[in-house]
């Protein structure tokens, strides 16, 4: 079982040589149709069944490529598929923004907030209104902005983040089922 990386570049020659790739994008629906890889499939990282990847891969030699917005969600994504039996497993390394920095050209849709800057905007508003509420109302309010610090630190530590996960899966992070056919595809094939 391996895992290794590709960058940006390496990643855009692979596609210009007109070489079949299988690369798919673990981010959620909406930011995958807001900016995507020409070649890449969208399978978010929270619907990932890397069980069921490893066996439509069974005996299958060619790369499977992840990315995802910055690397780490695509780190996750490979360690699954390896710890599930699969080979050959290469993460683009920056992900889909360092293909944009490059220069790259990707698929550009409708624009969203990224889920990161929602974490930054829930989590402040949070630690904000739990020192009001400690200040002004009850001092036990407090309590709130300290669960929220503990979660930025375990997210921090862990690399994993719960408030960006049940942010994912707010109505304003979905796509209508209509458009999501269009453009993600869910499960990803091996060799033809």
């Amino acid at each position: 079982m391996s895992m290794t990386t590709i960058t940006p570049k390496q990643l855009h020659d692979l596609i210009q040589s007109g070489r079949a790739i299988e690369l798919i994008d673990v981010r959620t629906p909406v930011e995958f149709r807001e900016v995507h890889v020409s070649v890449a499939q969208n399978v978010p990282l929270d619907q990932l069944d890397a069980a069921q990847i490893a066996a439509s891969r069974s005996g299958c030699n060619e790369p499977l490529y992840v990315i995802c917005k910055s690397g780490s969600r695509g780190k996750q994504a490979c360690e699954k598929l390896v710890a599930a039996g699969c080979s050959n497993i290469i993460n683009v390394e920056g992900g889909t923004s360092a293909c944009e920095q490059a220069g790259l050209p990707v698929v550009r849709g409708k624009k969203c907030m990224s889920l990161e800057r929602q974490v930054r905007i829930a989590a402040g508003a949070l630690v904000l209104t739990g020192a009001v509420l400690g200040y002004f109302v009850q001092k036990e309010w407090i309590g709130l902005s300290a669960f929220v610090g503990a979660g930025l630190m375990f997210a921090g530590i862990t690399d994993t983040c719960g408030m960006a996960m049940v942010l994912a899966r707010m109505p304003w992070n979905q796509v209508p089922k209509s458009n999501q056919a269009a453009c993600c595809a869910n499960k990803p094939s091996c060799c033809g």
